[in-house]
């Protein structure tokens, strides 16, 4: 019969106690997570390609589109193509948003209350083309789950709308594998806390230290046969762009 001696017992405990602490010592936080989704397709510059894809009861459109940003201050989303849209531009400098038109040759100012908007007739708001709210500033955001689910290591994180944020959604649900720390999922609730739109992520793509999705699909729920795909056909990050690249002087040479 074996005896465990109070030394053996307090080895064990010392080495249970570290693996503990080295376990805890590579946790990641909610904090490190919500900045990391946060800036998952800015870094501090960057410069990328995309084909947008929109699906509604009327009609089906694809555009392309370039767009550059700077940190969270800064960014700009330039159409390519179809040629009739081509040069449409929405920029955004610090937190003043506008649209250019270059068939007329106009920029008109969008105020805060069109950032929930439909962007050129799709499931994207103006808000998420800019960028405008981020999870770290506009939400309180807590870990909801951590585990397995459909076979896959996740983080949940829910976010809940601070009070005084003048932004759109009242409740962002974000799934997180956890291996790589790309996003999977996002459920956005309004301010009553019903299920308004869901956004799915693939096409995971390794680009310098970050894995990246190359593809999203929005889905509003309430229109089950419309959708909005955007697909990154390229994207580079810690591009050379300065402040003075973003300004309403500069727009119109975008397109």
């Amino acid at each position: 019969m074996n005896v465990i001696t109070s030394r053996g017992l307090r080895r064990a405990a010392s080495l249970l106690a570290l693996l503990l602490a080295s376990a805890a010592s590579h946790a990641v936080t909610v904090g490190e997570l919500i900045r990391h989704i946060d800036d998952l397709w800015r870094g501090d510059t960057s410069q990328a390609l995309m084909t947008m894809t929109v699906k509604t009861q009327r009609y089906e459109r694809t555009m392309t589109m370039e767009s550059w940003s700077r940190g969270k201050a800064y960014s700009l989303v330039v159409i390519r193509e179809p040629v009739k849209d081509r040069g449409i531009a929405t920029l955004k400098v610090e937190d003043n948003i506008w649209n250019y038109l270059p068939k007329i040759n106009r920029v008109t100012k969008v105020p805060s209350s069109m950032m929930s908007g439909s962007w050129m007739g799709s499931h994207f708001t103006n808000d998420d083309l800019v960028k405008d709210s981020s999870f770290e500033a506009d939400y309180d955001s807590t870990l909801s789950f951590e585990g397995e689910r459909d076979g896959k290591a996740v983080y949940e994180i829910t976010s809940i709308a601070k009070p005084d944020a003048a932004i759109v959604w009242g409740k962002v649900v974000t799934l997180i594998d956890q291996k790589s720390l790309a996003p999977i999922e996002s459920r956005y609730y309004d301010e009553q806390g019903k299920l308004i739109r869901t956004m799915t992520f693939d096409q995971f793509k390794p680009i310098g230290k970050r894995v990246v999705p190359m593809r999203m699909r929005l889905q509003p729920m309430d229109k089950p046969d419309e959708s909005t795909v955007i697909v990154y056909d390229d994207i580079q990050f810690g591009v050379p762009l300065e402040a003075s690249f973003f300004s309403l002087q500069s727009l119109q040479q975008r397109r």
